[in-house]
């Protein structure tokens, strides 16, 4: 069970921790606390969502302890294939975008959480809210907030945004759509 598990929770830690080290670190924490926190899983929530929970606390963790690095760090092209999460058919190979892996590292890591838990891990709100111990109301701010942090950043050149084309980059920004990572 842990190793079909280990690929997802390497990826959500990455893109929290967006540092392939600290992801490291976090991904094997958090597999630890999984095997051994089996028997404290009550089921009032799906596995996933609690799996999710425990991955992300060991990523925030991680980064509360690691505060000397910089937020931004470059991934490279075979770390963000590595932090690929197959979950919903519906991200249309989004997450493969290594401009989104950049964008989010630069992202406050309350809004990256939130972000990466709904855009990347396809968890509802209630669900997102439970993980981080948070209202669902905040869930939906931090969220926004993200969503409205990631536009700016996507548009940078170098990040996939605007090109001397004109051409918006495949983003999905606007006032009705939002980034999706």
């Amino acid at each position: 069970m842990l190793r079909r598990l280990q690929p997802t929770v390497h990826a959500v830690c990455l893109r929290i921790t967006g540092n392939p080290t600290d992801a490291a670190d976090a991904a094997q924490e958090a597999l630890i606390g999984i095997a051994r926190g089996l028997g404290r899983f009550d089921g009032r929530s799906r596995f996933t969502t609690w799996a999710y929970r425990v991955a992300t606390n060991a990523a925030l963790d991680e980064l509360r302890r690691r505060r000397r690095r910089p937020v931004a760090v470059e991934l490279t092209e075979a770390e963000m294939e590595r932090a690929r999460v197959p979950v919903a058919d519906d991200l249309g190979g989004v997450a493969e975008r290594l401009d989104a892996g950049r964008a989010l590292a630069r992202l406050p890591v309350d809004y990256r959480a939130a972000v990466v838990l709904r855009d990347l891990c396809a968890l509802d709100y209630a669900e997102i809210g439970e993980v981080l111990g948070i209202p669902p109301g905040t869930v939906r701010s931090r969220i926004a907030r993200g969503r409205a942090a990631l536009a700016p950043l996507l548009a940078e050149p170098g990040t996939g945004g605007t090109g001397d084309d004109g051409s918006d980059g495949g983003n999905r920004l606007g006032a009705e759509r939002r980034p999706t990572i």
